[in-house]
């Protein structure tokens, strides 16, 4: 599967997980969408996406690679690179 495509992949699944977890409005979800200022996560929501990308990438994720994390484009680029380590 293409770099490409894995991403927009990821990016898809990331966005039914927020609309259906969170209630987050589908056209809030952009890449450069911030967790906490423009999608209301709080850190328990943000607890709840790590277990997510856990279950996209099958790796865990460490708390201290998620710390860093602000946007959507964040998410998706710690997503590729755990998916990357398979």
């Amino acid at each position: 599967m293409s770099a490409v495509m894995e991403r927009e992949t990821i990016y898809a699944e990331i966005k039914d997980y927020l609309v259906s977890a969170f209630d987050v409005p589908r056209d809030l979800i952009t890449p450069d969408a911030d967790l906490v200022e423009q999608l209301n996560l709080d850190s328990i929501d943000a607890i709840d996406l790590m277990v997510q990308l856990k279950e996209i990438t099958g790796r865990k994720i460490e708390p201290d690679e998620f710390r860093s994390i602000r946007t959507i484009d964040d998410v998706l680029n710690l997503a590729q690179k755990k998916h990357a380590q398979g």
